[in-house]
């Protein structure tokens, strides 16, 4: 917490526990918003805009993981259809 923010509101605790959550565990947007109960566009503005002001440091180093995260999603993405479709093919065998 910078000197700027004695006391941070819940959303802004919120914010540091997203930004804390997606570090440790290289979460994915979509992971961390179903792990908070909130939606994809909120974790996304809690990184970028408001723990910007709070804790820049903190806000690089999620932006760094999702950054990756989002660079893969591609990779991520045909795994999930071959898999989709492989299962579907043993199925009709």
């Amino acid at each position: 917490m910078n000197q700027y923010h004695m006391h941070q509101t819940p959303i802004e605790e919120r914010a540091v526990a997203v930004a804390e959550y997606i570090v440790a565990n290289n979460a994915t947007v979509r992971q961390t918003a179903a792990r908070f109960g909130v939606s994809k566009s909120t974790v996304h503005k809690d990184v970028t805009e408001r723990l910007l002001r709070i804790n820049p440091s903190l806000a690089a180093q999620a932006r760094k993981v999702l950054d990756v995260n989002k660079s893969e999603r591609h990779i991520r993405g045909g795994l999930a259809t071959k898999d989709k479709y492989l299962r579907e093919r043993q199925h009709i065998m």
